[in-house]
C-alpha cells in the first residue's frame, strides 16, 4: 500500500505542477494583451504639472517575474 500511495501523490503533484505552470502562462499572456491595449502610464497628464514620482514604490522591483 505504501508504494501505491507514493505513486498517487507523485501523480497528483505532477498534475498540480503542470496546472500551475499553465495558469502562469495564461496570466502572462493576458497581461501582455492588456499592456497592448492600455496607454503607457507616462502618457497620462499630471494634474499638478510636475514629474511623476512613482518609480520607487514598493512594487518597483518586478524584474524577476
Amino acid at each position: 500500500m505504501g508504494r501505491a500511495m507514493t505513486d498517487a501523490k507523485d501523480v497528483r503533484a505532477a498534475r498540480l505542477k503542470a496546472a500551475l505552470r499553465e495558469n502562469l502562462r495564461r496570466r502572462k499572456a493576458q497581461d501582455r494583451g492588456r499592456a497592448e491595449v492600455r496607454p503607457p502610464a507616462d502618457a497620462e497628464p499630471d494634474p499638478e504639472g510636475g514629474a511623476r514620482d512613482d518609480e520607487g514604490g514598493p512594487d518597483s522591483d518586478k524584474t524577476g517575474l
